[in-house]
């Protein structure tokens, strides 16, 4: 049965006045995810509300540009379901590659047969190499070993690209299928992004202490108690950095290095930013346990040498009772810094039906890795 707007639409593709473009869309594979156009009008930003598709039927989509919109001299764009984890591909799960119009005015009818879901399938030929830096690498600061991972991108051995660095804590949990709660699957994430052109970083994954995890994350004296955090802080920063420059093809520059984790490995994240701003220009922040630091003092970080500093920061409605609001005043306070504000970039993401756990991390993690170091790159 045909609506009264699909009537509409119908008449206009017979004969069309406006100025403006106007794009149909059928999809075979629909459900209640709205759609977006993104493209390179918009920065390719995914969940654009001024890009949002009508649903004018089951499987029929239309959108309209507006009278005062400033076309590109050529469009590029693809459908997404608010993000490129739920991008369009074709019927057999491959990428689609942009699409291209070049009128400004009139009627384009585009089909979707299928959509990504959670960033999969991936391609086995695009996921990183996974190397084994070492068993026991050394950790003078403590006194201690470590296993530590790089996960290389899957072409690094036929190219001779640098890549950028983001240094990550919990490894245990990052792409091991046999982890007791679950994991990140970087690695599959990464296939996809690589896939896209997005994903080309190089991923050192360094290994918990077991039982002694949160003394080594926890930094100074907190309401855990007195931590080892600084000594593993300078450990990363002073002899795990230079290491993998060495023996890796790196961006070793700030601007292309990061630092991250969750729970108290984000917190020890954080830190590493505060003390050490001229070497980590990203952090990936995920459910930060800042409630072992009731009062946090910015007032001695200087962060008036270094370029930008972007921070994602991501905690879940349903991880405790505080963290929403730890977060959003962390981020306040952060902002209000006032030698911070004109050089610091946030982006706070929180779902409130987000868990404590792997699984929201994981579907948290390309989200970063995109914002952070691929923004302004073309999908």
């Amino acid at each position: 049965m045909v609506n009264n707007k699909t009537k509409e639409i119908a008449e206009e593709e017979e004969e069309i006045h406006e100025p403006q473009l106007n794009i149909i869309l059928t999809t075979d594979e629909d459900d209640s995810r709205p759609i977006f156009i993104s493209g390179n009008f918009n920065n390719w930003h995914t969940q654009d509300p001024n890009f949002e598709m009508e649903k004018i039927g089951k499987g029929l989509y239309h959108y309209k540009f507006e009278n005062d919109f400033v076309y590109p001299q050529v469009l590029l764009y693809k459908f997404t379901k608010g993000d490129w984890s739920e991008v369009e591909i074709d019927k057999y799960g491959n990428r689609t590659e942009n699409r291209v119009c070049k009128e400004h005015s009139g009627v384009r009818k585009e089909h979707v047969e299928k959509w990504r879901h959670n960033w999969l399938p991936f391609k086995q030929n695009y996921l990183p190499k996974v190397h084994l830096i070492s068993e026991e690498f050394e950790i003078p600061q403590l006194n201690k070993t470590r296993r530590i991972w790089a996960l290389l991108p899957h072409d690094y051995e036929e190219s001779t690209e640098t890549y950028p660095v983001l240094y990550l804590q919990d490894a245990q949990n990052l792409f091991n299928e046999k982890a007791k709660y679950g994991n990140w699957e970087i690695d599959k994430k990464l296939a996809v992004m690589s896939e896209y052109k997005i994903g080309k970083i190089i991923i050192i994954a360094i290994e918990h202490a077991e039982h002694e995890r949160i003394v080594e994350y926890n930094v100074g004296k907190t309401l855990l108690g007195v931590g080892q955090g600084k000594k593993y802080i300078r450990f990363v920063t002073d002899t795990l950095k230079p290491f993998v420059d060495k023996n890796f093809r790196t961006k070793p520059e700030r601007e292309h290095t990061g630092i991250g984790g969750s729970s108290m490995g984000g917190l020890v994240s954080i830190f590493s930013g505060l003390m050490y701003p001229e070497v980590y220009g990203k952090l990936m922040i995920f459910s930060p346990s800042l409630w072992v630091i009731p009062k946090m003092d910015f007032s001695h970080i200087d962060f008036s040498e270094p370029a930008d500093t972007k921070i994602y920061l991501y905690a879940g409605g349903d991880e405790s009772a505080t963290m929403i609001k730890h977060v959003k005043r962390f981020k306040k306070e952060m902002i209000d810094n006032e030698f911070v504000t004109s050089k610091l970039k946030i982006n706070l993401s929180i779902n409130m039906l987000g868990k404590h756990n792997e699984t929201y991390w994981s579907d948290e993690f390309p989200k970063a890795i995109e914002w952070l170091y691929f923004s302004t790159k073309e999908n």
